[in-house]
């Protein structure tokens, strides 16, 4: 399943790479989240119960960076196990760019699951993706004080 968007984040781009690197913003905006730190300079450890509609799993993983540019992008991939749900796994591109005094922020994602989880189809899981993905965005810029506006996807050429 592939997902994301673009956002515009009401702060300089240094500001909001610093706050994708704070695990105090990062447990703030992600839902369910009950423990992230740092393993090492480039993963963290995270334990996070997730609502995907008619089952709420405990999913306990890491996440690991790679392609990292300061305050330009990063690779994140994620693997975590829900218990008996399964394995969920996935990776994102998290871009930034200058907007202005703002930024661009453009995420763009692919993931997938095992187990049970996939049972529950995928239109259950990629609409709660998606509304998962939004909803970070939106609390993230509450954490660090900026307004988060999505924005319409591309459209294609």
């Amino acid at each position: 399943m592939d997902f994301g968007g673009r956002y515009i984040v009401a702060a300089p781009r240094e500001t909001v790479w610093a706050a994708l690197n704070d695990t105090a913003m990062l447990k703030a905006a992600i839902p369910g989240c009950h423990t992230i730190e740092w393993a090492s300079e480039t993963a963290l450890d995270l334990e996070i119960k997730v609502n995907l509609g008619i089952v709420h799993p405990t999913f306990r993983g890491e996440l690991s960076l790679s392609n990292i540019v300061p305050a330009e992008r990063y690779t994140l991939s994620g693997r975590g196990k829900g218990g008996l749900l399964g394995m969920a796994e996935g990776s994102a591109n998290i871009v930034l760019g200058d907007s202005g005094k703002d930024t661009m922020l453009v995420f763009a994602a692919n993931g997938g699951a095992s187990g049970q989880v996939m049972k529950l189809g995928k239109a259950v899981i990629g609409n709660s993706a998606q509304k998962i993905i939004d909803g970070f965005f939106e609390r993230f810029g509450a954490a660090m004080g900026a307004g988060v506006t999505p924005l319409p996807p591309e459209r294609a050429p």
